[in-house]
């Protein structure tokens, strides 16, 4: 099957647009609830989270679902009513636990908090207890290491990518990054208000990782564009991309589908701690092999076809060998 990607370049652009605005509009609602995009876990806004299972293998200990109204009225009464508490599964996917985000508490406070929670709703299993606090300082170094990393990325990769090819690839390549960057932390954002899911440091580093394995698939179509335009430089763009793509279709969909299947083992077997970084780093991974095959090169056959470099390519050539 050959695939004639200029052809149908508005259908491809269409389904990405419609992902992203979903993704924007998400986002939007978040900031209004949550002050920021994403919802951001204890990493970037600091504070404390407890997660706290009940203790099934006690007598009528677990007969009664818990009552998350009455976990709210317990965090009321400490004065801590503006605490994000959620119902969360044990491994028999019964939610007889709880996870509560709140402000830092010290070692009396948590300890005063859990005595309470154990006599409305039950005692609790100190095995499966988890307890993680962040100062809002760190949290807040961590956000601005990370999002200076992603811009020095991009910054390098254009430098690059201008050297190796030329400057409108490194720049429908930025375009096809952004493209991955926005449908990821877009369907979190959507995930953040259906399911809860929160972002944390791991996020960046599963962006920071995004961009390398997308830049490399778009590396790959782009070199073969360029020594197809060495051969027969009269070529008509739109046919020299629909070329590199069908002839690099095979190893880009081959290589994705074998790290998605590793991080969805990674997904499913990986804990809660790496559940998130693998979630993101799927949905990138197969926003950027979508980007390079039907993002990058359409805009690249697009913009020669517009400023006449459709044909007589010569020039890419020289300057691609210097």
């Amino acid at each position: 099957m050959r695939l004639n990607i200029n052809k149908q370049r508005s259908l491809w652009w269409g389904v990405s647009l419609i992902v992203i605005l979903a993704g924007l509009v998400a986002m939007g609602i978040s900031w209004q609830k949550y002050g920021a995009p994403l919802r951001p876990s204890l990493d970037f806004i600091g504070g404390t989270r407890l997660q706290l299972q009940r203790d099934c293998s006690k007598p009528e200990n677990c007969a009664k679902p818990i009552d998350i109204n009455a976990v709210r009225q317990v965090m009321s009464e400490r004065g801590l009513g503006n605490s994000s508490i959620q119902l969360v599964s044990d491994e028999r996917g019964q939610q007889q636990g709880i996870s509560i985000r709140t402000k830092t508490l010290n070692v009396d406070e948590r300890t005063q908090l859990q005595q309470t929670l154990t006599k409305e709703i039950g005692a609790f299993d100190p095995k499966a207890t988890q307890i993680d606090t962040v100062g809002p300082t760190i949290g807040q170094q961590l956000l601005s290491s990370g999002l200076i990393a992603l811009l020095v990325s991009f910054a390098g990769i254009v430098v690059y990518l201008s050297l190796r090819f030329q400057l409108d690839y490194a720049i429908f390549a930025i375009v096809a990054l952004f493209h991955d960057v926005l449908i990821t932390t877009g369907i979190f954002g959507i995930l953040g208000l259906v399911q809860g899911t929160e972002v944390d440091s791991l996020f960046i580093v599963a962006l920071l990782t995004i961009t390398g394995f997308s830049v490399n698939d778009t590396v790959v179509i782009y070199d073969r564009i360029r020594e197809t335009l060495k051969v027969n430089p009269d070529l008509p763009i739109d046919q020299v991309v629909d070329n590199a793509v069908n002839q690099t279709l095979g190893r880009s969909i081959n290589t994705t589908l074998t790290v998605l299947l590793t991080l969805l083992t990674l997904f499913i077997f990986g804990g809660e701690t790496l559940k998130n970084f693998a979630l993101a780093l799927m949905i990138g991974f197969a926003a950027g092999a979508y980007s390079s095959i039907f993002i990058a090169s359409t805009l690249l056959s697009l913009w020669r076809e517009r400023t006449g470099q459709s044909q007589n390519n010569n020039q890419l050539s020289t300057t691609s060998d210097q």
